[in-house]
């Protein structure tokens, strides 16, 4: 089955920026869907980006014109930039894949905003 493994979360001050990156088991055009999730303590997990195999990329209204999603076929990732970083968006970092209908996750990077 596929596998999904983050890397690239931290600690960083706000405005400043970190590149989380998502390797697949998988070759990443076998995959629908790739998009990355967060979830904050005591908080649902809520959708950040999409990166669809066909189609525009999607992102939440609190992270539009800051982070950016892509699939890096080289790498056979799907990373996500992220730029001027609020402490909002402290959270864990999650990927997601979907295949065959069946949606997989990583196990998550924490990400750390503060100063």
């Amino acid at each position: 089955q596929l596998q999904l493994v983050e890397s690239g979360g931290g600690l960083v001050q706000p405005g400043g920026s970190l590149r989380l990156s998502c390797a697949a088991s998988e070759s990443i055009f076998s995959i629908d869907d790739m998009g990355w999730y967060r979830q904050a303590p005591g908080q649902q997990r809520e959708m950040v980006a999409r990166a669809p195999r066909w189609g525009s990329r999607i992102y939440a209204d609190f992270v539009k014109g800051r982070f950016t999603a892509s699939r890096d076929v080289a790498k056979n990732t799907v990373d996500l930039q992220m730029n001027n970083l609020r402490p909002e968006d402290t959270a864990v970092y999650y990927c997601s894949g979907e295949q065959h209908g069946r949606t997989y996750w990583g196990q998550g990077t924490q990400v750390t905003v503060s100063s």
